[in-house]
C-alpha cells in the first residue's frame, strides 16, 4: 500500500485517512517531505526571474505539503495517543525537524531573495505576508555570520531532543503517580461515578478490586475538593507536586535547567539578553517590562486575597490548614456562604448533552452553524467523534473532531490542534480537534463533568472556531496562528456562554429525571464567582513568574539546584504562600519545556484583559444574538493573523481594552 501521506486525502475536507495510516508511514513521510519541500526551495532560489511575490512567498506558502500533512497528522498523535512506537518515532523526528526549518530560515540564498521582493503596490494581506517571512527569518538567525549560526542549529536540535525528553518523561512519571487505594471508603466524598471510574481505571492498569485515582496535569487535583480523608488528600497532593522530581529515570528538572540555559545562549546569539526578552519581543504585549508591570500590579491584591481565604478555610476546618486542605474546605466554605455545592451539579453536565445542547447549539445561536455526526469519518482512535459543520446558509465549515477521555497514552491537560489549515490559496477548509482527559466511565455509565470540566470543553470549542473560521488566503496566518498572548481570547470569549441563560437551559438536565438545572442554582453559582479567585490567581502568576524566572536567566547560566532555583524565584516574585503553590512547579510544567509557551504563559491574563471586555461588550449589545456573532466571526476570529491582532479587535470593539472588566472579574477591583 503507498503512503498515505504522499497525495492529497481525498476525504472530505482533506480529512487524514486515519483507518489507512500505519506507525511505519510516518518516518518515510516525514523524509519524503524534508526531502520535497528542499527541493521546491531550491527551484525558488535557483530562478532565473527576479525575485517577486509569486515567485518568491507565494511559492514558498505552497511549498512542503507532504510534510504539512504527516507533521500536523503526528504532532496530535504523540500528544493524543502516545505509544512506545510513536514516542520512538518523536524522539527520532524532533532533531531532524528542527535542522529542517534551520535548513530553510538560515538558507542565504533564500534569505536573499525574499529581501529583493518589491512590497511596493502588495494589498494588505501579501504586504504583511512578506513582513512575517523578513520578521521570522531575522528572528531565526538568518543575519547571523556561519559560526553563530553552527552554533545555533547545535542549540536547536539539543533543545528539541530535551522538549521531546521531558514530555515523554513526563507522561511516564504521571501515570506512574497515579494514586492506587485498596478500599472504596478510602474515596469517601467522591460521587458513585467517579469512584465507578476510579475502579475501572484500576482494573484497565491490572488492578482488579482497587481503585486508581490519575492525575491530571495542574498541581490541584479535582478530587481534593470532594475526599473527606486528610490522609488520602495528602497523598494525593504529594504525587502531584513531586511529579519530575525524583531521582529516577523520569525526573524533568534536570531536562528543565539545560534547557533555560540552552534558551538563554540562543536568545544572546539572536542579540537579547534574556530568552524572554525574545520570546515577547514579537507579542502583543507591547516590551517585557509591560508584561512584569502588569503581573506586578496583580501580584499583591491577588496574595492578600488568597491569604483572606486561607483565614476562613482555617476557621472552618479548626485546624492548622495544609496545601492539601485548600480545595475541601474551600468548598465547604462556598456551599456555606453562598448555598453551591459544585460537585452536585455533575449529573446536570452529562458529556452529550454539554457537546451538543450546549456547545454546539451555542455556536448555532450566535453564528448559525449546524453540526452533523459523520460515523462513516473515521478519527486516529476509537474513541474519536467526527462532526462535519456547516454555516448557516447551508456551506460546509469544515470538521470538528473531539477526543475527550483520558488514557495512559495520553498527555495530560486539554488541546486543540488543526489537521488542515484553512487557506484560500490552497483552497483548503478547516479540520480541527479537540482533546480533553475526561475519566471515562464503565461501559453503559453516563460520562458526568465536573463544572470545570464543562468550562474546559468550552474554551477549548472557542479555539475551535477560531480554525474553522479562518478566512485568510494564506496558510501562514490561518487560524491560531497568532501570537501567544492573543490565541489564548477567543477561547476565553466562548467560556462565557457555558452559563448564559439560553444556553444553560438548554444544556444543563439531569441525566435521569431531565430536570433542568434549577436558575436560583445558577444564580448562586454566578453570585459565588468570585470566591476562590485569591487562590486562583495567585497560583496562576506564581506559574507564570516562575516561567519568566527560568527564561530570565544571563546566557551562560547553570542551574544546579532546580528545585532550589524555583522556591527562590517565587519568593523574589512575591508569590511563595506555602499553601497556594503554583499552578504548575517545573517538574511538569509542559506548556513552557514542552508546549510552546516558554517565556509566555503571561498570556493567559494578558488575553484576559481582551476577554473580560469583550464579554462586557456582548452583555451590553444584546447577548447571544446572529448579529452579534457575525460581528466577532467576521471582524475577528475569521482574520487568524491576517491583519494586526490588537487593530481586529480595534476593529470589533471600537477601542483598545480596559483593564477594568478583569480586576472586576477576578475580584481585584
Amino acid at each position: 500500500m503507498s503512503n498515505p501521506f504522499f497525495e492529497p486525502s481525498t476525504l472530505p475536507y482533506q480529512l487524514p485517512p486515519f483507518d489507512r495510516i500505519e506507525d511505519g508511514h510516518y518516518l518515510p513521510a516525514f523524509e519524503a517531505g524534508f526531502a520535497e519541500q528542499l527541493a521546491e526551495i531550491e527551484a525558488i532560489t535557483a530562478s532565473p526571474e527576479p525575485a517577486d511575490f509569486e515567485n518568491t512567498i507565494t511559492a514558498l506558502e505552497r511549498s512542503g505539503q507532504v510534510l504539512q500533512r504527516v507533521a500536523a497528522a503526528f504532532h496530535n498523535r504523540s500528544s493524543a495517543d502516545s505509544t512506545a512506537a510513536i514516542q520512538d518515532i518523536e524522539t527520532r523526528i524532533a532533531p531532524r525537524l528542527a535542522e529542517h526549518q534551520d535548513n530553510i530560515h538560515l538558507n542565504r540564498a533564500l534569505f536573499e531573495r525574499l529581501k529583493a521582493v518589491p512590497a511596493d503596490g502588495l494589498d494588505a494581506e501579501p504586504a504583511r505576508l512578506l513582513a512575517e517571512y523578513l520578521r521570522r527569518f531575522t528572528a531565526a538567525g538568518a543575519e547571523l555570520d556561519d559560526a553563530a549560526q553552527a552554533r545555533l542549529r547545535a542549540l536547536n536540535a539539543e533543545l528539541s531532543e530535551l522538549s521531546t525528553e521531558y514530555q515523554q518523561r513526563l507522561l511516564r512519571d504521571t501515570n506512574a503517580s497515579a494514586l492506587l487505594l485498596d478500599t472504596a471508603a478510602e474515596l469517601d466524598g467522591l460521587p458513585a461515578d467517579d469512584i465507578a471510574a476510579a475502579a475501572a481505571a484500576a482494573e484497565a492498569a491490572g488492578h482488579p478490586g482497587r481503585y486508581l485515582l490519575t492525575l491530571i496535569l495542574p498541581t490541584n487535583q479535582p478530587a481534593m475538593a470532594l475526599l473527606t480523608d486528610r490522609a488520602v488528600r495528602r497523598r494525593l497532593y504529594e504525587l502531584s507536586v513531586n511529579r519530575g522530581f525524583s531521582d529516577g529515570p523520569d525526573n524533568t528538572l534536570e531536562l528543565a535547567a539545560r534547557m533555560a540555559a540552552l534558551r538563554a545562549d540562543r536568545a544572546a546569539l539572536l542579540g537579547f539578553d534574556t530568552y524572554a526578552a525574545a520570546a515577547t519581543d514579537d507579542q502583543t504585549a507591547p516590551s517585557l517590562g509591560a508584561i512584569r508591570e502588569r503581573l506586578a500590579a496583580l501580584t499583591g491584591p491577588a496574595v492578600r486575597n488568597a491569604r483572606a481565604e486561607a483565614a476562613e478555610l482555617g476557621a472552618d476546618a479548626g485546624h492548622p490548614l495544609e496545601p492539601w486542605d485548600w480545595a475541601f474546605h474551600s468548598e465547604r466554605v462556598r456551599r456555606s456562604k453562598y448555598d453551591v455545592d459544585l460537585a452536585a451539579l455533575r449529573p446536570y453536565f452529562e458529556l452529550n448533552r454539554v457537546l451538543k445542547d450546549g456547545i454546539f447549539f451555542a455556536a448555532g445561536q450566535l453564528y448559525g452553524l449546524r453540526f452533523t455526526e459523520r460515523p462513516d469519518l473515521t478519527g486516529y482512535h476509537p474513541e474519536v467523534q467526527v462532526w462535519e459543520v456547516f454555516n448557516e446558509d447551508g456551506s460546509g465549515l469544515g470538521l470538528f473532531l473531539g477526543d475527550y477521555y483520558t488514557r495512559d497514552t495520553k498527555n495530560g491537560g486539554a488541546w486543540m490542534n488543526s489537521f488542515v489549515d484553512q487557506s484560500a490559496l490552497q483552497g483548503t477548509r478547516a479540520v480541527v480537534v479537540n482533546n480533553l482527559n475526561i475519566p471515562k466511565p464503565p461501559p453503559g455509565e453516563p460520562t458526568l463533568l465536573s463544572f470545570d470540566e464543562v468550562v474546559t470543553a468550552f474554551h477549548e470549542f472557542g479555539h475551535a472556531l477560531h480554525g474553522l473560521f479562518s478566512n485568510v488566503t494564506y496558510p501562514t496566518f490561518s487560524g491560531t496562528s497568532v501570537p501567544r498572548d492573543f490565541v489564548e481570547y477567543p477561547s476565553q470569549v466562548n467560556e462565557m456562554w457555558m452559563l448564559w441563560p439560553e444556553v444553560v437551559a438548554n444544556y444543563a438536565r439531569h441525566h435521569e429525571t431531565g430536570e433542568a438545572l434549577p436558575q436560583e442554582v445558577i444564580d448562586r453559582v454566578t453570585a459565588a464567582s468570585t470566591w476562590g479567585e485569591g487562590f486562583a490567581t495567585t497560583e496562576y502568576l506564581g506559574a507564570t513568574l516562575l516561567d519568566l524566572a527560568w527564561h530570565s536567566l544571563p546566557p551562560g547560566t547553570t542551574v544546579e539546584d532546580p528545585s532550589a532555583f524555583e522556591q527562590r524565584a517565587l519568593q523574589e516574585a512575591g508569590v511563595d504562600f506555602a499553601l497556594v503553590p503554583p499552578r504548575y512547579r517545573t517538574g511538569y510544567f509542559k506548556h513552557i519545556f514542552a508546549g510552546g509557551y516558554a517565556a509566555a504563559y503571561y498570556a493567559y491574563i494578558w488575553s484576559e484583559v481582551l476577554d473580560a471586555d469583550t464579554v462586557e461588550w456582548f452583555r451590553s449589545s444584546g447577548g447571544l444574538t446572529r448579529a452579534n456573532g457575525d460581528t466577532f466571526r467576521t471582524e475577528l476570529l475569521s482574520r487568524g493573523n491576517s491583519i494586526d491582532p490588537l487593530q481586529a479587535f480595534r476593529n470589533f470593539r471600537g477601542r483598545d481594552a480596559e483593564l477594568e472588566p478583569l480586576l472586576k472579574r477576578r475580584g481585584l477591583a
